[in-house]
């Protein structure tokens, strides 16, 4: 059995992949109503309308049920890891804890392992990251994810993997978080662009010299440049500043419309801007086009003037 705690989006389609591919899946939703009208209806219509649960996966109001089997996914937004492992001792960490978000912590300033390791000591903790969105998986089409976590992932990774799910392994963990985490920045300055209407060309430049700025605090973190340039880096940061199905591109683009967002989309990149500023800073990192993502997101720059800022910066070697 594979539990997986958080039947947003993300989660419950990787419960429909698992159960496809045959594993008995556990899912837990926090709201009461979420759990009666998914165990009803078979169908999870606010999180992917139109797709139906298999018969192999349950849904459970109590978090206790879905803690004991062969590996539980932690399916929540980043900023939520930590309390949701603070609230819940049912979750001893006696089997594998995978986290499947993306970001950086603004508490601790640390990613999803680092928070899963320093709550659950002495768990086997990993992380599922790379360029998917809920509805492709969900929907059976082919999808390849990174899985990194610093113990023998061989078993965790066959248990994951699926005939339309592709794991690859790495022991990166840094890198993998990093790449998740920092390409939701750029994605959100891509999607600035594109709302402004500055075109497809400042966009490319604007991912390339985002790229160069995730690896960049990636390696003085102490993680590997190729990780980077593999899903959990480059692939994901390319499906992000391409698609509206990125929520952070939406937001951008919204930013660069001058338009509302919807509060109650969880946009994980505006709060990893926040933390990894901080980062940047006490490592005398140079990161501007996080710096002025940041900045827009809090208001403290119109975008006129992050504009002219970024383009006016001291002319310098590639």
């Amino acid at each position: 059995m594979i539990g997986i705690a958080g039947a947003g989006a993300f989660g419950t389609a990787l419960a429909v992949a698992l159960a496809r591919g045959g594993r008995e899946v556990r899912l837990w939703a926090r709201d009461a109503d979420q759990v009666r009208q998914m165990r009803e209806t078979g169908r999870s219509e606010a999180a992917l309308p139109g797709v139906t649960l298999p018969e192999n996966v349950s849904v459970h109001a109590e978090i206790g049920e879905i803690c004991h089997g062969q590996a539980l996914l932690l399916a929540m937004p980043m900023q939520a890891l930590g309390a949701a492992l603070d609230t819940w001792p049912q979750i001893d960490g006696r089997q594998p804890l995978v986290a499947c978000c993306k970001g950086v912590d603004l508490g601790t300033l640390r990613g999803p392992v680092a928070v899963i390791e320093a709550r659950r000591p002495g768990a086997p903790a990993a992380i599922l990251t790379g360029p998917s969105f809920a509805a492709d998986i969900a929907r059976g089409l082919p999808t390849a994810l990174t899985l990194a976590t610093t113990g023998d992932g061989e078993a965790l990774q066959e248990l994951l993997s699926t005939p339309t799910l592709r794991l690859y392994r790495t022991d990166d963990v840094i890198g993998a978080e990093l790449g998740g985490a920092l390409k939701n920045v750029i994605a959100i300055a891509a999607g600035t662009v594109i709302g402004a209407g500055l075109g497809d060309s400042a966009r490319a430049a604007l991912m390339t010299r985002g790229y160069a700025e995730m690896v960049r605090l990636a390696e003085a973190l102490g993680a590997r440049p190729e990780t980077l340039a593999g899903l959990s880096g480059f692939g994901d940061l390319v499906l992000t500043c391409t698609s509206a199905q990125s929520r952070n591109f939406r937001y951008g683009c919204a930013l660069g419309k001058g338009e509302g967002f919807d509060p109650r989309v969880t946009v994980e990149g505006v709060a990893t801007a926040r933390a990894v500023v901080k980062l940047a800073d006490a490592l005398m990192i140079d990161m501007p086009i996080t710096a002025m993502v940041n900045a827009l997101a809090l208001g403290k720059i119109a975008l006129n003037d992050a504009i002219g800022q970024l383009m006016s910066r001291p002319l310098k070697q590639e």
